[in-house]
């Protein structure tokens, strides 16, 4: 029976996802030559050839690709192995890092993470801000335990590295000058800011989330500013320039130039989701971090979060 080396199992693992011997090097920190060494090492302990030429990269074979399936399942068991181990714990002690993007730091993982010391105090959350993409790739390379993202940048629910738990249905808000005719009218939808100059970013999730829920409503956003931050967004309607979705995590506070509408009618919702390795969900640790994390996204909801469907994650 082959002794399996793991560490050179995860150099494999980190191929198939990376495609390049030298993109996989520096997702590891560690030389082309290392990360070839380490695969011919592999290679050698299981009798097979893991790569081939193509052209002037290399590619997995189909017997690599069937040792990354059965890695997959053994990495998979590993950590629950790891979570069964932990659960003799108390898991009241120790670090969990959280990878989150902006906005989800000030309105869900602060909270968090001051309910856990008042909690337990031996409980440290170690936060780090990243995007979805980044956040996924730390998670899967554990260095973070759990990743927040909106759904429209999470893997897809099909996807087993990973488990997935819903913990917000984040409403969508219109931002208004204070001074617009609109600012105060009764029963705001979406529809009735057609012809309105719009404010959202170039690219992303949130001009696709703003195009999409537009277009529910029946019309194409003109968009006459072109902003990601949410400050930045503000500043700009207050001066004036134009309307934008807000969703309500990203602007908790009121701004004296600026009118924030719900939009009841309409109901535009982006879902916040948190993520662990698969097999990782049953560490106490973690289902502690999860817990608070929960507890302060109902601080922010009217209600339970509603499940989404592949579409609706495809569309935000």
């Amino acid at each position: 029976m082959t002794d399996w080396d793991l560490r050179k199992l995860r150099v494999l693992r980190a191929l198939g996802e990376h495609r390049t011997v030298r993109a996989t090097a520096e997702a590891l920190n560690m030389t082309p030559s290392a990360v070839s060494q380490q695969l011919a090492g592999l290679s050698r302990e299981t009798g097979v050839q893991l790569l081939e030429a193509h052209g002037r990269r290399v590619r997995l074979t189909d017997a690599a690709h069937v040792l990354l399936r059965h890695g997959d399942a053994v990495f998979a068991e590993l950590e629950r192995a790891e979570a069964e181990l932990e659960a003799f714990a108390r898991g009241e002690a120790g670090r969990v890092a959280v990878g989150a993007f902006a906005t989800a730091i000030p309105a869900l993982v602060v909270p968090a993470a001051a309910d856990l010391r008042r909690r337990w105090p031996g409980l440290a959350v170690r936060v780090r801000e990243a995007e979805a993409a980044e956040a996924y790739g730390l998670l899967a390379a554990g260095e973070v335990d759990l990743a927040l993202s909106l759904a429209a940048d999470a893997p897809s629910p099909r996807d087993a590295t990973f488990e997935r738990t819903v913990l917000l249905a984040d409403p969508m808000r219109a931002a208004l000058p204070a001074h617009h005719r609109l600012a105060a009218a009764p029963g705001l939808r979406l529809a009735d800011l057609a012809e309105e100059p719009w404010i959202f970013g170039d690219s992303g999730p949130w001009r696709q989330i703003t195009e999409h829920a537009c277009g529910a409503a029946g019309f194409t956003p003109d968009q006459a500013h072109s902003a990601a931050d949410w400050s930045a967004v503000l500043s700009l309607v207050e001066a004036g320039m134009g309307v934008a979705l807000v969703p309500r995590l990203a602007a908790p506070a009121a701004r004296p130039g600026v009118a924030v509408r719900e939009l009841r009618a309409d109901r535009p919702l982006r879902h916040v989701v948190a993520a662990v390795r698969a097999g990782a969900g049953g560490r106490p640790r973690l289902a502690r971090v999860l817990g608070a994390l929960q507890r302060a996204a109902a601080e922010h909801a009217d209600g339970p979060a509603p499940p989404f469907s592949d579409h609706e994650q495809s569309e935000q």
